[in-house]
């Protein structure tokens, strides 16, 4: 499971996608999200602007990230 400091109260699932370097730019972020390959809390979100705080689950490709 891979860390993720949240500086702030949210950071946009797009966003954390791209700083985490699990995708290359925001247009693959976008696409990864709408293809239903990301879940959110153990669902899969298609919303490309959900707002992940801390607490948080994101997971993607086998990875997991907590947002801390």
């Amino acid at each position: 499971m891979l860390d993720f400091t949240l500086e702030g109260e949210f950071i946009p699932l797009i966003q954390l996608l791209k700083a985490t370097h699990l995708v290359q730019s925001g247009g693959e972020a976008q696409m990864v999200v709408s293809e239903g390959q990301v879940k959110y809390n153990g669902e899969i979100d298609y919303r490309k602007r959900l707002k992940v705080k801390r607490g948080d689950i994101v997971e993607f490709k086998g990875t997991k990230i907590r947002v801390v």
